[in-house]
């Protein structure tokens, strides 16, 4: 077979057409995956070199937490001994802490169980009602 220009197929049979457009669309199918594993993968590296950012920016916010904290309690030192200064200020953050851990337990305890309810419920009854019209 002699390789032909797009603009030649007219004279071609029908047979020949489908083969040929079989295998541009396999080709083309092909070079779209490939394209779209150059595109997943270029995002991925971003993604991640994103999430490496946003860790290093956590570690040096705790760091500054742990540099107010100081500030804080080298403040109520001016006014009251530093133990007291250092207990009052552990006491608050320890009560911030266990607040937050409670209304977390809290949500946490909304989530479960995992399963869709809700979803679960609905199926059932679209079930139910579809055996119910079957039986008519």
């Amino acid at each position: 077979m002699t390789e032909r220009h797009p603009g030649d197929l007219a004279g071609m049979p029908t047979s020949e057409l489908i083969k040929h457009l079989s295998e541009q669309s396999s080709q083309l199918v092909r070079e779209e995956l490939r394209l779209a594993q150059l595109e997943l993968k270029a995002k991925g590296d971003r993604f991640a070199q994103g999430g490496k950012l946003f860790g290093g920016a956590g570690v040096v916010a705790l760091y500054g937490g742990g540099a107010l904290v100081a500030t804080i309690i080298l403040l109520l030192a001016l006014v009251m001994p530093a133990w007291a200064a250092g207990l009052i200020v552990s006491v608050v953050l320890l009560a911030v802490a266990g607040f937050l851990a409670q209304r977390g337990k809290k949500q946490m305890d909304l989530a479960t169980p995992a399963k869709p309810e809700q979803t679960v419920e609905n199926v059932r009854a679209d079930v139910a009602e579809i055996k119910s019209r079957g039986h008519r």
